[in-house]
């Protein structure tokens, strides 16, 4: 199973964008959209001529906002939306599908937002959806791919120093907040395979940064360790245009 995780940047814009031909080069049997921008119906109309998947998604309830979008060749045996808190669903951040023998959860984390001003919020956040994740993983393992908007490590950010506790992405308290899904078990999946490849998967529109590759890896693929055995291979794939992010994911088989 191909498992495919990007950050759209708006579910509408990227069409324009060579959007249909990327999916088919992806070949993904899964693939896990963020911040589509986009409410219920404008998702499945953006994606109406996409053949063979199941189409899912979760919207924020401002328009043209945030939102997740879930593809998959395979039916689900259900679909969960949202985390179970009203303060947090309102934003459509998060996307869960059922299969047999794993769970896979779509997410777009909160920004902490210019001059950090949503970074409490953002604690708060990741502490419901560890727990969310964590009651996940009581029943069977769990796949968490999106964007976390967070450079975990410093190899992760092509500027470490110049952000640290000043960046939104890059504070102590957001760096705190991944360890603690780390340390629940689930495994940065890419990081545990490459342990010391310098790859990034978001860069500024500003200042021609992604041509000098002055980027972010804060797009990520959890794994429950007990899938780690069944991973054949991870990637991100910065060739792939369209949005400010690039999509990253792995291959496993079940």
């Amino acid at each position: 199973m191909k498992i495919v995780s990007w950050n759209v940047n708006g579910i509408r814009a990227v069409q324009g964008k060579g959007f249909t031909e990327t999916l088919q080069e992806l070949n993904a049997d899964c693939l896990l959209l963020q911040e589509t921008k986009a409410q219920d119906d404008q998702v499945q109309k953006a994606l109406e001529a996409i053949d063979h998947y199941h189409v899912y998604s979760y919207s924020a309830e401002r328009k043209g906002y945030s939102g997740v979008a879930l593809l998959t060749r395979q039916e689900p045996l259900r679909i969960f939306r949202g985390i179970n808190v009203a303060e947090h669903d309102q934003e459509g951040r998060v996307i869960t599908a059922e299969f047999e023998k794993f769970f896979l959860t779509n997410v777009y984390v909160p920004n902490s937002g210019d001059n950090l001003v949503r970074l409490d919020y953002r604690q708060t956040w990741d502490q419901a959806f560890l727990a969310y994740l964590q009651s996940l993983q009581e029943q069977k393992p769990v796949i968490a791919c999106g964007d976390f908007n967070v450079a975990h490590q410093a190899m992760d950010i092509a500027r470490p120093k110049a952000n640290y506790n000043k960046s939104a992405g890059y504070t102590q308290a957001e760096i705190d907040g991944f360890s603690r899904f780390v340390h629940a078990g689930l495994v940065d999946s890419f990081r545990h395979f490459n342990p010391d490849t310098v790859a990034y998967s978001w860069w500024s529109y500003r200042a021609n940064a992604r041509a000098k590759n002055i980027g972010w890896r804060i797009d990520y693929v959890l794994a429950s360790q007990t899938l780690l055995g069944q991973i054949s291979d991870t990637f991100i794939l910065p060739q792939v245009m369209g949005s400010d992010h690039c999509p990253v994911g792995i291959d496993i088989g079940f």
